[in-house]
């Protein structure tokens, strides 16, 4: 009981913080509060489990790797930003490659806010009496129609005005959650009762799920296109702060969540987390729908935004935003009756991994000498990851 109320009152106490009009005001915060809410949405909440589950006390290694990747593929958009700042005429070949990369983009939105209503159906009933797949995926459609109609109709603008809600809301209760896991991880330290599980996974297999989960470290390349808001320099400042500052979270989540609990007492589902967290606090697992329900609705409301704006742009404006709109939902019902959450999460990184070679390569035609080498390289990564990475439970 004791911990419920210190856990309630630290995520409130970080919520009002966020909402405090001085930091909402500041824009600095609020360039960074994008790519960070991104980062560290809904993958936080499937990351923990399939790290625990398949790679056990190599867990921290694993996700030190996936924020070192991320650091890395940022880097290349990084220095796209601070190459557009000045660029006025682009050669042919970097005008194609960025029109292809917007193309693997728009790919990857369709299949991430599959993604994220996939999981806001999964949470939506976990906590209810009609916990089934069934239902998760039925709710899942009834989304995927709301917000259909909320595009069509004009109505996204105010949906997008929960954005900075949703977010504050998500980090205040994820802020809940390390404290009670540092008190749980404490307490079971104090009684010896840490464990160091073997993985479950053949090397080959080991690297091949860590590419496929690439889509839950995704997110900061959000800054790249929040040009029409903030310099270059205000977004590659953004999108540092907001790497470090959420790999900083993942890993003190990862050290905390992958030693506490006995072989084979978790079992790999879609909110796997919410068994996890009843052991630590009661409060937790409602606490977590609540972020869960709120990261994925925003996510896929402006996923699927930014999906219509560039079907739009990609298109010279002969493809309207609606009519993007009803595609994307059409392709997300299908995928949310053909495959599982784990399939989709891969597919989805994959398609972010064609993404970030494509703006290597972008990087890499920009950059000189050791510079273009290293930028050559990380398309060449991205590439593999694209074709070989696997899902959780593949």
């Amino acid at each position: 009981m004791i911990l419920d109320i210190a856990i309630l009152a630290f995520a409130a106490a970080m919520g009002l913080f966020m909402f405090w009009p001085r930091m909402r005001a500041r824009p600095g915060w609020r360039a960074m509060i994008t790519p960070l809410a991104s980062i560290i949405g809904s993958g936080f909440l499937v990351l923990g489990p399939i790290l625990q589950v398949r790679y056990g006390w190599l867990a921290p290694a694993v996700m030190a790797a996936l924020c070192l990747l991320a650091w890395a593929f940022g880097s290349a958009i990084r220095h796209n930003i601070a190459c557009l700042e000045h660029e006025t005429a682009p050669a042919h070949g970097i005008r194609g490659l960025e029109t292809l990369s917007s193309v693997a983009l728009g790919v990857a939105y369709v299949i991430s806010v599959a993604y994220y209503l996939n999981l806001f159906g999964a949470f939506a009933v976990s906590l209810t009496p009609w916990d089934t797949s069934l239902n998760a995926k039925i709710v899942t459609t009834v989304v995927f129609v709301v917000i259909a109609a909320a595009g069509l109709s004009g109505g996204f603008k105010r949906l997008e005005r929960m954005e900075y809600a949703s977010v504050s809301l998500k980090l205040a209760i994820i802020a809940g959650l390390l404290l009670g896991l540092a008190v749980y991880f404490l307490s079971e330290t104090s009684k010896g009762t840490l464990y160091l599980l073997p993985p479950d996974l053949g090397p080959l297999e080991a690297v091949r799920l860590g590419f496929g989960l690439i889509v839950t470290v995704q997110g900061f390349e959000t800054a790249r296109y929040m040009g029409r808001n903030y310099d270059a320099p205000t977004r590659i400042r953004a999108m540092k702060l907001a790497q470090w500052l959420s790999a900083g979270i993942y890993m003190v989540y990862i050290v905390l969540l992958a030693y506490v609990f006995p072989p084979g007492e978790m079992k790999l589902t879609e909110t796997a987390i919410i068994e996890m967290m009843r052991v630590v606090a009661p409060i937790l697992p409602v606490m977590l729908v609540a972020a869960a329900l709120a990261a994925q609705f925003s996510a896929a409301v402006a996923d699927t935004g930014g999906a219509g704006g560039l079907a739009a742009e990609l298109s010279h404006n002969r493809l309207r935003p609606g009519l993007a709109y009803v595609m994307l939902v059409a392709l997300g019902i299908a995928l949310t009756w053909t495959v599982d959450l784990f399939a989709i999460i891969s597919y989805a990184s994959r398609a972010f991994a064609a993404y970030y070679a494509l703006q290597s390569a972008l990087a890499a035609l920009r950059a000189q000498g050791g510079q273009r080498l290293r930028y050559a390289g990380l398309a060449v990564l991205g590439a593999a990851i694209a074709i070989f990475g696997i899902s959780a439970e593949g």
